[in-house]
């Protein structure tokens, strides 16, 4: 590792660090609080998280000297803000061992490419976009009370991202902090640097959190991160392997499940940051750009009851802009992959559809009837074809 070691890896490791915290702890937060958890309990969920993260890309990218970087479920966080309406945190947190249990099966056994198979990619994305929607909407609803402020970020985003896109969102976030504290809007009365601790909540176990929950959640973990994250990899020449990856992440997963550690999988658009030349010229080099963002987590981990106190510092309308900027990629690759086969695109577009309109039935959240709609309309054409 001393003879690998750079500090243009060293780098870049932060940077995936500040990027992948910038640009999704906010929707965390938000997933977080909509399942009822207290400010300790949410501290916990980023000490869970980021210690997740740590261990399993230190110990991978140790393991195989290739820069493998894991991350939390974005969307899934995203998911859980509609999905878990209603449901009792005890119940949430039992979904989600179950969800990490499935991801350890999927790899272990060697499934988990068949299984993406059986389900058209057009459906998740459908899905993912129809989750996503609210977010970008409500970006633009900021509008309405803080003008200034939403009007800055959105135009520092629009020409960052031109300039260098790898910084759009950081910078997106500096903008927004430095005109909410112009304007009188942050409360750090009670920001002070304190440690996280663990805090156990008990899993309960009910069929609604397994069908609302658990399901939707591995489906968009292992279609809209998962495939994606091993897709990065290869297209920058590192063949992993897959199905031991996937399946001690699982594992890690379903330890730090009852902590709050909701879903954990490879990364994709962080995990780029530390495989490109600007790394090292040297590809079997660059592994230690993941080992320092692995180390960059767990301090992250530690002292995430801070990092829960100043997002809590910020207001309401800074937090939506920069998680709808943050989304927008996600949710525009979601609509172009919905949309792109022609014989998936009605099914994609209903799964969208009924996922968007927030459909609740039974105590089950919109995410699953907008897989189940799709797929029955998907399932009547080609009924009809035959």
């Amino acid at each position: 590792m001393i003879k690998d070691f750079s500090v243009s890896a060293l780098v870049a490791g932060l940077v995936t660090v500040l990027v992948g915290v910038s640009s999704s702890a906010v929707i965390i937060f938000q997933a977080a609080r909509a399942l009822g958890a207290t400010e300790a309990q949410i501290g916990s969920w980023m000490w869970a998280l980021g210690l997740g993260i740590g261990i399993t890309t230190v110990v991978l990218s140790l393991r195989w000297r290739i820069p493998v970087v894991t991350a939390w479920s974005t969307p899934g966080a995203a998911m859980l803000i509609t999905a878990g309406a209603g449901v009792p945190l005890n119940q949430a947190i039992g979904a989600f061992v179950v969800c990490a249990a499935m991801m350890a099966l999927a790899g272990f056994s060697g499934i988990f490419e068949k299984m993406i198979r059986r389900i058209p990619v057009s459906l998740a994305s459908g899905m993912l976009a129809g989750v996503l929607l609210r977010f970008g909407l409500e970006l633009f609803q900021g509008m309405n009370t803080r003008m200034g402020l939403v009007l800055g970020m959105i135009g520092t985003y629009l020409i960052v991202k031109r300039v260098q896109p790898r910084y759009a969102i950081v910078a997106t976030l500096v903008m927004g902090v430095a005109v909410a504290a112009g304007q009188g809007l942050l409360k750090m009365e009670g920001l002070r640097l304190m440690a996280a601790h663990p805090v156990w909540i008990p899993p309960a176990w009910s069929w609604k959190a397994m069908v609302g929950i658990a399901l939707p959640l591995f489906l968009v973990t292992m279609a809209s991160q998962n495939v994606p994250g091993v897709a990065v990899m290869r297209a920058a020449g590192y063949e992993l392997p897959v199905s031991p990856a996937i399946g001690w992440i699982g594992v890690v997963n379903v330890i730090l499940a009852p902590f709050g550690g909701f879903a954990l999988n490879l990364a994709a658009i962080t995990a780029a940051i530390c495989m490109g030349r600007d790394v090292h010229e040297n590809p079997a080099r660059r592994y230690i750009a993941a080992i320092t963002a692995g180390a960059g987590y767990v301090v992250v981990g530690i002292y995430g009851a801070t990092v829960t106190a100043l997002f809590a510092a910020f207001p309401r309308e800074l937090i939506t802009a920069i998680a709808g900027l943050a989304l927008l990629g996600s949710i525009g690759n979601g609509l172009a992959t919905a949309l792109g086969q022609e014989q998936h695109r009605e099914p994609a577009l209903i799964s969208f559809l009924v996922t968007a309109s927030g459909l609740t039935l039974y105590g089950i959240g919109p995410a699953f009837w907008g897989v189940v709609a799709g797929a029955l309309a998907l399932a009547a054409g080609r009924w009809r074809r035959q």
